[in-house]
C-alpha cells in the first residue's frame, strides 16, 4: 500500500507544492494538511505514515526561524506528536521544517535529552539570505531511513538561519550514534569543510542534517525536493543528456516510500 503523507501547511510555509510533487512522484498518497486542522481535530496525525515539515518562513520567522511554529506544536499538539513518534512512522523536516524540529526538541531526540531543545539553527556566519547549490556527503553508517544508499548529493540551499550549533556534549553524542547524516563538503576534495561558500552558513562540524537515534526522524537545511529532475540544476545544459531524469534529491523521498512498501 502507498503510504499517506501529510504535507503540513500554513502560516508562511511555502514549499508545499514541490514537496508534495516529489512524494507523489516517489509513489505516495499526499494530502495538504493545515496545522490548524490538526489542532481543531479536523485531521489526525495518526492518519498518516509520513509527516513533512516543509520549508518556508513559518510565522514570518519572527523571534527566530521555526520558533513560533515549534511553540505552537509544543502547546497544542505535543501529546499527539509524541504518540505519532512512538509508532513506526517517519518525519522529515526541510529547512524551516528542520529548524522547527530542532527547536521543538524532536531532533536530535535522544532519550537522555528528554525532548528538550539541545541544538539550534541560527544566523549564517556570512549574514543574509543565501540561495546557492552545495555538495553534501552522507554518513554511510547513519541509521537514517531517508539516506540509504546515498554517498554524495548536490542540492540547493535557500536560508538565512542555517548554522547548526550545539555544545560539545551534544555533538559527541550525535557523532557516537552516527546521527550526523549530511555534512557540507568541498566539491573537489569531497571532504567536510568550514570554508565559505561550500559550507554556506558556518555550521559546526559542517553539519547539514541530523536524524533521531532510530533514523526515522530526519532534518536538513538544503532542499532535496527542489532537485527532482536534472532540469532543476543550473548546469542542466552541460553533460545532461536526459534533462528529465530524476535529480539527486529524489532518492531521499524514494527511500521514505520504500520503508513502507
Amino acid at each position: 500500500m502507498k503510504p499517506n503523507v501529510a504535507i503540513l501547511t500554513g502560516f508562511g510555509l511555502n514549499c508545499e507544492r514541490e514537496t508534495a510533487f516529489v512524494f507523489e512522484k516517489a509513489g505516495a498518497n499526499i494530502e495538504y494538511v493545515h496545522i490548524n486542522d490538526i489542532i481543531l481535530g479536523a485531521k489526525k496525525l495518526s492518519d498518516y505514515q509520513i509527516l513533512a515539515f516543509i520549508g518556508g518562513f513559518a510565522f514570518g520567522d519572527h523571534i527566530a526561524s521555526g520558533r513560533v511554529l515549534a511553540i505552537k506544536f509544543k502547546y497544542k499538539l505535543y501529546d499527539q506528536l509524541m504518540e505519532y513518534i512512538s509508532k513506526d512512522n517517519l518525519i522529515i523536516g526541510i529547512c524551516n521544517g528542520f529548524q522547527t524540529l530542532v527547536k521543538l526538541g524532536i531532533l536530535p531526540g535522544n532519550p537522555e535529552f528528554k525532548h528538550q531543545q539541545v541544538a539550534s539553527l541560527t544566523h549564517n556566519d556570512n549574514p543574509g539570505y543565501r540561495d546557492d547549490w552545495v555538495m553534501l556527503k552522507a554518513n554511510k553508517n547513519s541509521p537514517c531511513v531517508f539516506t540509504k544508499d546515498i554517498d554524495y548529493i548536490e542540492v540547493p540551499i535557500r536560508h538565512g538561519e542555517g548554522k547548526f550549533v550545539c555544545n560539545e556534549n551534544v555533538l559527541s553524542t550525535l557523532k557516537a550514534n552516527n546521527q550526523v547524516v549530511f555534512q557540507y563538503v568541498h566539491p573537489i576534495s569531497l571532504e567536510p569543510t568550514m570554508d565559505f561558500p561550500y559550507n554556506p552558513n558556518g555550521s559546526i562540524d559542517a553539519i547539514a542534517g541530523i536524524c533521531s537515534p532510530d533514523g526515522r526522524i530526519f532534518g536538513l537545511m538544503p532542499h532535496p525536493e527542489a532537485f527532482h529532475t536534472n532540469y532543476n540544476h543550473p548546469l542542466w545544459y552541460v553533460g545532461k543528456k536526459d534533462i528529465f531524469s530524476s535529480g539527486m534529491g529524489m532518492k531521499i523521498f524514494e527511500n521514505a516510500i520504500k520503508y513502507f512498501v
